[in-house]
């Protein structure tokens, strides 16, 4: 494969494409049998799928904020929902990725959710389009709790939906003519609560055929009280007893479901358009989710876990001159993706970020690759997922380690057997040597973390 070199003028446009709250309920993925994403599954036959890609953290804004400076959350002392990137004194002069490339002679413009917040700081053109969209007088399925937290059928009309407004303002900049290579993001809402779309995207997954999430009785028996702490105390989301007990399983993985088909289909209207454009064959396109997502598994709801099934996203990249229809099972990260960027666009690397370009996978998808994915969830807290395993340390100090090719969903904990002391070992040896205090904040995920925290000094 040549190596890339631009001029100013044939510099290659970037778009930058997010599902908010993705797990790994894509076709491509195989994470639910039922998932429908002929579009997602579209993008990764023309590009490289980074089938062992995961988040930085599994909440919204330390992930997005770690993903868009270069930066991990043990580096910025961004760890929970609170606070927004541009209060953290580590990233005070730090350039984001949309700015890096406009510094660069680029166009930058966007629409929906790139970053948690601030997007039209970022970008010299933005769209805001509605949050996370209209909701009814009364909520649907969950009649208590977070006012988010909700499932169904709503709207009766997709044009109603950010997602849709998000797709549309895509497809007419990409009829535009450009006078600089573009930077465009494009931020969908969904999956992320409330699970709502309207009723021909729930006809795509009949309830009565709906197929739940694999969970073991006793799964978490080997796990310590601690692991289980962060990511169920002070939450918003319900527990997996009412969701079960109030016999609204089936119908939530079913709006997750049709929330996913839906997005999906918007996305794949911003596909067409690209692939109809002046700048279909001089675009390099890179699909991200921003943290994984439970809906039952482990007995949980949501995300803020250090699970395979709370950190595994999508990532996918397509460039010109690379090979299409690529999967690699190299752990690749979201901080991987400004590298990526910067070099798929022949723009100057930067020494000071923490991740690495993902190119040299796309040249060699089963190449040696010695960097595995780092999730963290508040001080202390890590997930070391390489390509086989997955090992986690608590800031208790316990420990969970698990074969993802022999346990896929995780249920047997092998940190306890001696024989595994050398996996042990070489996995915990990535475990950062300095972490950032957390930045205060009154987040769900600084209560827990607290309360969790608590709960050791009690014992």
């Amino acid at each position: 494969i040549p190596c890339l070199v631009f001029g100013a003028k044939d510099k290659p446009n970037v778009l930058l494409l997010s599902i908010d709250d993705l797990n790994d309920w894509v076709g491509c993925l195989g994470g639910h049998p039922q998932a429908k994403t002929p579009n997602i599954d579209r993008l990764a036959k023309m590009g490289t799928l980074f089938a062992n890609g995961h988040c930085q953290s599994p909440v919204c804004n330390p992930s997005r904020a770690s993903m868009m400076t270069g930066r991990y959350p043990h580096t910025t002392g961004i760890y929970f929902l609170s606070p927004d990137l541009q209060e953290a004194p580590v990233l005070k002069d730090i350039k984001t990725l949309p700015e890096v490339f406009a510094d660069n002679g680029y166009k930058t413009l966007a629409a929906g959710k790139i970053f948690h917040r601030g997007d039209k700081r970022f970008f010299q053109e933005y769209l805001p389009t509605g949050g996370f969209g209209p909701r009814p007088k009364k909520k649907i399925s969950q009649p208590h709790g977070h006012p988010l937290w909700d499932w169904g059928v709503f709207p009766d009309d997709d044009n109603l939906m950010p997602d849709m407004k998000c797709a549309k303002w895509a497809v007419e900049q990409l009829k535009k003519k450009h006078d600089k290579p573009f930077f465009m993001g494009v931020g969908f809402y969904r999956p992320h609560v409330p699970m709502y779309a309207s009723q021909k995207w729930f006809d795509m997954h009949p309830k009565e055929k709906i197929k739940l999430p694999l969970v073991r009785k006793n799964d978490r028996n080997d796990l310590s009280q601690y692991a289980i702490d962060p990511t169920n105390l002070k939450h918003v989301s319900p527990t997996h007893k009412w969701v079960s007990e109030a016999g609204q399983w089936e119908h939530a993985v079913q709006s997750y479901l049709a929330s996913v088909t839906f997005a999906d289909h918007c996305l794949g209207l911003v596909l067409d358009a690209l692939e109809s454009s002046d700048y279909a064959s001089n675009t390099v396109i890179a699909l991200f989710s921003d943290h994984g997502f439970h809906l039952g598994e482990k007995e949980r709801w949501a995300k803020r876990s250090l699970w395979e099934d709370g950190t595994r996203v999508p990532i996918i990249v397509t460039a010109p001159g690379y090979k299409k229809n690529q999967r690699s099972e190299r752990p690749a990260e979201l901080l991987d993706v400004f590298s990526t960027l910067l070099e798929l666009a022949g723009l100057p690397a930067d020494s000071t970020q923490e991740g690495q370009s993902l190119a040299p996978l796309m040249k060699n998808p089963k190449k040696e690759w010695e960097h595995p994915a780092i999730t963290s969830f508040g001080l202390g807290n890590y997930s070391v997922r390489s390509t086989r395993y997955r090992f986690i340390q608590y800031f208790d100090g316990s420990r969970e380690l698990y074969d993802l090719i022999k346990d896929p969903h995780e249920w047997k904990n092998l940190a306890n057997n001696p024989k595994n002391k050398s996996i042990i070992e070489e996995h915990a040896a990535h475990l950062p040597k300095k972490e950032h205090p957390i930045l205060p904040g009154g987040s769900t995920g600084h209560n827990a973390y607290g309360a969790a925290n608590t709960n050791i000094k009690k014992d």
